[in-house]
C-alpha cells in the first residue's frame, strides 16, 4: 500500500488566481465516483499513496499538492486559511467533471482547508461536495493545545512560545534512527512499522524548511469552525486516541459543531493511532472512505454514530 502507484496519473494543470502553478495528479477512471485529497502540513501527494493504491482502481482519485509543498509554487500571496481554501476551489473546478460531485477528503492542515473553502466557497461546496471526511484535524487553537512539545507541568506557561518555535523554525529537520525514533513516539505511535514510519519521515523531511517555517506560523491563527456551518452534507470525523498533534479534543469539539449543524455522519475515534491515521490505520480509514463515497452517491446519510475501533 505505501509503495509508489503502478500506473502513471493524469496532470491537470491549475493556475491559482496569484499565477501560482498546482501539482494536481488523478488517478483510475475517468467516469469513477471522485473523490478529492488535500493533504496536511508538510506533505505532497505521495502522502496518499495508501489511498491511491486502494481506491484508484474503482474511484477517480484526485490529489494534489498544496502550496508551497511538493512540486506547486508557493506563489505570492501570504499563507493562510483563505488561499488553501482559495486553492481547493481551483483544484475542485478543474479536476471535478461537470455534474458530478466528490467526497473531499483532508488530513490536517487538509481538513482545515476544507473548513475554509466551505466558508469562503459556500456555493461550490454545495453544488460539488458529495460527503466530507476530515482527519486529524482541528479548526482552532492549534498551537495551544498541541502535545507534540513535551513539557513538564511548572513549564506550562511557556507551551505556546515553545511550539511556535518549533513550528516556525525555517530549518532543514534532521534524519537518522534517532528521529526516526522521535516521530513514531511523537507524530505516529509506538506501534507504527519501520517502514510506515520511513515512508511518512521521508515525505516530511522532503517538505522545504522555509515553506514548513511559513505555513507552520499561519496554523498557529486559523479559526475555522464557522466554515463547518456550510458543509451540507454527510461528514465524518476521524481521530487518533493518541494523537500529539491535533490531540482528541480538537475532534470533539469539530464534532460538537457537527451536531449542532446537524451534518455529522460518524465519528471515529481510532485507538492507539497518532496523527496519520491514512497510514498507521490504513484498513480502517480506506473502509470509511469507501463508506462515505458510496454514502454520499446515494444522497442520504446514514448516521452511524460513534466508533471507537482498535488500530
Amino acid at each position: 500500500m505505501l509503495a509508489t502507484p503502478s500506473t502513471e496519473p493524469e496532470v491537470i494543470p491549475v493556475t491559482t488566481a496569484d499565477g501560482a502553478q498546482l501539482r494536481v495528479h488523478a488517478y483510475g477512471p475517468v467516469d469513477g465516483d471522485p473523490i478529492v485529497f488535500s493533504h496536511g502540513w508538510t506533505c505532497s501527494i505521495e502522502y496518499w499513496y495508501p489511498q491511491i493504491n486502494a481506491l484508484s482502481e474503482k474511484y477517480r482519485v484526485i490529489a494534489y499538492d498544496q502550496r508551497g509543498h511538493g512540486k506547486s509554487e508557493m506563489g505570492e500571496r501570504e499563507p493562510g486559511a483563505d488561499v488553501l481554501g482559495d486553492d481547493l476551489a481551483a483544484v475542485i473546478a478543474a479536476a471535478v467533471a461537470p455534474r458530478r460531485k466528490a467526497l473531499i477528503v483532508g488530513h490536517s492542515m487538509g481538513g482545515m482547508t476544507i473548513m475554509a473553502w466551505a466558508s469562503r466557497h459556500p456555493k461550490q461546496a454545495e453544488r460539488k461536495a458529495s460527503a466530507v471526511l476530515l482527519a486529524n484535524t482541528g479548526a482552532d487553537h492549534l498551537v495551544s493545545e498541541t502535545k507534540l512539545v513535551p513539557l513538564p507541568a511548572f513549564a506550562a506557561f511557556a507551551k505556546d512560545a515553545v511550539a511556535g518555535v518549533v513550528l516556525g523554525a525555517p530549518v532543514p529537520l534532521p534524519g537518522g534512527a534517532m528521529t526516526r525514533g522521535i516521530f513514531r513516539n511523537r507524530v505516529m505511535s509506538p506501534t507504527s512499522s519501520r517502514r510506515q514510519v520511513e515512508f511518512a519521515q521521508r515525505i516530511i523531511l522532503a517538505c522545504k524548511g522555509r515553506v514548513r517555517a511559513q505555513w507552520g506560523l499561519a496554523l498557529a491563527k486559523f479559526d475555522l469552525l464557522d466554515g463547518l456551518a456550510n458543509l451540507n452534507v454527510p461528514v465524518s470525523v476521524i481521530g487518533g486516541s493518541i494523537d500529539k498533534l491535533t490531540p482528541p479534543q480538537h475532534s470533539e469539539r469539530l464534532v460538537a459543531e457537527l451536531e449542532r449543524n446537524g451534518n455529522l455522519d460518524r465519528f471515529l475515534m481510532i485507538e492507539g493511532v497518532g496523527h496519520l491515521a491514512n497510514i498507521e490505520a490504513i484498513d480502517q480509514f480506506n473502509a470509511e472512505v469507501i463508506r462515505l463515497r458510496s454514502l454520499g452517491k446515494r444522497g442520504r446519510r446514514s448516521r452511524a454514530g460513534l466508533a471507537v475501533v482498535a488500530s
